[in-house]
């Protein structure tokens, strides 16, 4: 009779099937769990599985960074959106926390007639570029979807902000809205490379001679996976990804893990002017995540040798996103930007060379005060990536290397892309830029100044411990313009014991002939 009613069959299924699953995990070699609590072993699994989303939306606190907090997640939603981004009833923050930080203000406000704060990069080069101070972090296409470049260069160019291409060269989604472009020569060449994978100085000059494309920016390496090459897998090498890069289709695409277009310092300045000429003398310069000290120090013993000096270096924190990594290269290999801002702005100052070079840094810039305390550390400007993907929409479901992005950003999933309405998308980017520089003059306002240019590290205060609070002046390494070259002895002990084991003429430690004992082994320093 239960049979007849049909509700007896499905009873009936549903028992075969979970018994039919049950042998089948009893069988199994794979899982332990599963031999041992056969199909009841499945909801571990489960739950195991949707733990992220559970932990995010209702575990978190909003001040807990993994990596970004609910609270700065929230900021750039809102801002992208044109809501009110205003708090009620005071700040969330712990402000006796160890490490808790503001900028001191001003009893005399002042008033500053526009937000949209620009520098001049490159300034004795034959097409300068005015740049905001806000622009948008590499991120190449492959890694981000054809809808999400296009949002993004379309609210760059609105906005009149740069957008960096990332490694992946110049796609034709790049171009339609002709955005200001910010063209990233990585180490596979991509865009400008020969068959065999080496330069090509034809191809270099042919794209570089685009309107649209400002500043060429050599990459040695970025923070999220610093010394890493890496290699898109042929099944991924799209036709349009293809044409992109200029490889093969369907073919394994790599991105060796050093330049083969130099090897030594000089070498790589020598380089750097010769992008410079060809690209008809845009300002040229590098991206880096600082690693080894002496390397650095090379580069800059080499900018004095020659006489070439690049017109931009952007410093890449080791906090820095990225599509994919090893867990050991995002969690403990590079600077953080910090250290690596720091030791890049003093080192040229110190060379006498910092008024040449301007300075970008990158590395989980969300906010105003983001991009103030930067300033403040010797930065000119700073770009930010995921904090334009939350523009877009992004989430953080950290899915980024899986193809499964569930809001369209990071997939090449053309049913997923269809998420990612671009003119809506484009409307948040700029958005969310204007908001950040308009909070940005206010706070430069509050604090009594007129421009970015004003922000040093003595506005910024640091609480050491429950009774004492210090100026990031007093906290941060300081440097006088030229003392590098003239008064070695005085300096950081960084200075003292790495500058002499550097040369121009090699990124490998060359410690000077005194230091070096009769066993031909580096002699010991001294403190």
């Amino acid at each position: 009779m239960l049979l007849d009613s049909g509700r007896g069959l499905a009873v009936l299924l549903l028992f075969g099937v979970l018994c039919g699953v049950g042998i089948h995990d009893v069988l199994q070699t794979k899982s332990s769990i599963l031999r041992n609590y056969p199909v009841m072993g499945h909801l571990r699994f489960l739950l195991e599985f949707i733990r992220p989303e559970m932990r995010q939306y209702f575990i978190e606190s909003d001040s807990e960074a993994v990596p970004f907090s609910r609270a700065q997640r929230s900021l750039v939603y809102q801002r992208a959106k044109g809501e009110l981004d205003n708090r009620p009833f005071g700040t969330q923050l712990d402000v006796s926390q160890h490490g808790y930080e503001w900028i001191n203000h001003s009893v005399q406000p002042t008033h500053i007639s526009s937000h949209d704060f620009r520098i001049t990069i490159g300034p004795a080069t034959a097409q300068p570029y005015s740049a905001s101070i806000f622009n948008i972090s590499a991120m190449s296409f492959g890694a981000l979807s054809a809808p999400a470049i296009l949002a993004l260069n379309s609210g760059a160019q609105r906005g009149g902000f740069a957008h960096d291409t990332g490694e992946g060269s110049i796609s034709q989604h790049h171009r339609v809205h002709g955005g200001d472009l910010i063209w990233e020569i990585g180490s596979g060449y991509f865009g400008c490379r020969n068959n065999d994978g080496s330069f090509s100085p034809e191809k270099f000059a042919a794209s570089a001679a685009d309107p649209q494309v400002k500043l060429i920016e050599l990459k040695l390496s970025q923070g999220a996976k610093p010394g890493h090459g890496g290699i898109l897998p042929g099944a991924k090498v799209t036709a349009e990804i293809a044409a992109a890069r200029g490889v093969p289709i369907g073919v394994d695409c790599v991105s060796p893990s050093s330049h083969s277009a130099f090897s030594t310092p000089v070498e790589m300045m020598h380089f750097i002017a010769r992008l410079r000429e060809l690209s008809g003398g845009k300002p040229t310069g590098f991206k880096f995540c600082l690693g080894h000290p002496w390397e650095w120090f090379a580069m800059v013993k080499a900018m004095l040798e020659t006489g070439i000096t690049p017109d931009f270096i952007v410093v890449d924190g080791a906090e820095g996103g990225t599509g994919a990594a090893p867990l050991e290269f995002t969690d403990h290999v590079g600077a953080p930007v910090q250290e690596g801002l720091l030791l890049v702005h003093n080192t040229l100052l110190g060379a006498g060379l910092r008024k040449k070079i301007s300075v970008g840094c990158a590395g989980k810039v969300i906010s105003a005060f983001d991009i103030t305390r930067m300033l403040a550390l010797g930065a000119d400007w700073c770009n930010s990536g995921r904090a334009f993907m939350f523009a877009l929409g992004c989430i953080q479901a950290q899915t980024c290397h899986t193809g499964n992005c569930p809001t369209g950003v990071t997939t090449q999933d053309p049913l997923r892309q269809k998420a990612l309405i671009v003119p809506d998308k484009a409307e948040r980017v700029w958005r969310f830029h204007q908001s950040t520089l308009k909070a940005l003059k206010e706070l430069l306002e509050a604090a009594g100044l007129h421009h970015t240019r004003d922000v040093t590290a003595h506005h910024i205060v640091r609480r050491i411990n429950d009774t004492e609070v210090r100026l990031l002046s007093n906290l941060v390494l300081h440097v006088k313009e030229g003392s590098l070259l003239s008064d070695l002895d005085s300096q950081h002990q960084v200075f003292k014991l790495y500058w002499p084991l550097a040369s121009s003429h090699s990124f490998a430690v060359t410690p000077p002939k005194d230091k070096v004992s009769s066993t031909g082994e580096l002699a010991p320093a001294t403190a």
